[in-house]
């Protein structure tokens, strides 16, 4: 048993060192020059008309901002169906962003609202 232990405390000990030979270098000039990604969901972009009007006249509105928005509208005026909570019965109101559908499936809503958000 000893031998079998002996030989694994040996490669412990060469992993050990391995990974202190390998350190991190200092963030450089050239990695604080480099872009950084943004986060399409924050942004705020230019909306159409029908969706400013959802909104409350908003125009300009970030896709995560619009999704609460649509959401809380679905959620307040108890849309989903009580059957099928993955289905939304469209009020009069949802239509209008909604591509005129009466129902409309939880994971079209992004699809929907696509051609809402004007590009620049």
């Amino acid at each position: 048993m000893s031998r079998v232990l002996a030989g694994s405390r040996a490669l412990m000990a060469a992993a050990s060192s391995a990974t202190t030979a390998v350190k991190k270098s200092p963030p450089t000039a050239a990695d604080a020059a480099a872009p950084k990604r943004t986060n399409n969901l924050l942004k705020a972009v230019p909306v159409s008309p029908a969706l400013r009007a959802f909104l409350g006249g908003s125009p300009e509105a970030s896709r995560g901002d619009v999704l609460k928005k649509i959401w809380g509208h679905i959620k307040a005026n108890q849309l989903q169906n009580p059957a099928n909570k993955r289905e939304i019965n469209c009020d009069e109101k949802l239509k209008t962003i909604m591509a005129g559908k009466d129902k409309i499936g939880m994971m079209e809503i992004t699809k929907l609202l696509k051609p809402h958000f004007v590009k620049k």
